[in-house]
């Protein structure tokens, strides 16, 4: 009869865990541990879909990067843990182009298309 109850006892804990990953799934490693993302922009303007050379990334007063005669630009993006999500500037230097703040809610690694206004 114990012997009965003990595998009673392991099937009723098996469910159970069995359960949990089923609800839950397996435990994921926290993405928004304070560290860097490493982000891909490509710039191109809003009304000609050309891209744009000399933008410049910046995060606060963090200037990230600039981009390319591509309009494309790979930054590493500060960011800390139970935060929104960073604010992230594009800045036309010879003033072109409307500058853009956004705020970004998933720094997962991808390339992100950022369409800028014309100042005219």
């Amino acid at each position: 009869m114990k012997w009965l109850r003990n595998i009673l006892k392991a099937s009723t804990l098996t469910t159970a865990l069995f359960i949990f990953q089923a609800c839950y799934g397996t435990p994921q490693r926290d993405f928004y541990e304070p560290g860097e993302a490493r982000m891909s922009f490509s710039l191109v303007s809003k009304t000609t879909g050309l891209p744009l050379e000399g933008i410049t990334i910046s995060v606060g007063e963090n200037e990230l990067g600039v981009t390319n005669a591509d309009g494309h630009c790979v930054v590493l993006i500060p960011y800390e843990r139970n935060t929104i999500g960073p604010y992230v500037n594009f800045q036309d230097p010879e003033g072109k182009y409307m500058p853009l703040d956004t705020m970004l809610a998933d720094l997962r690694e991808r390339d992100i298309l950022i369409e800028l206004d014309s100042a005219e």
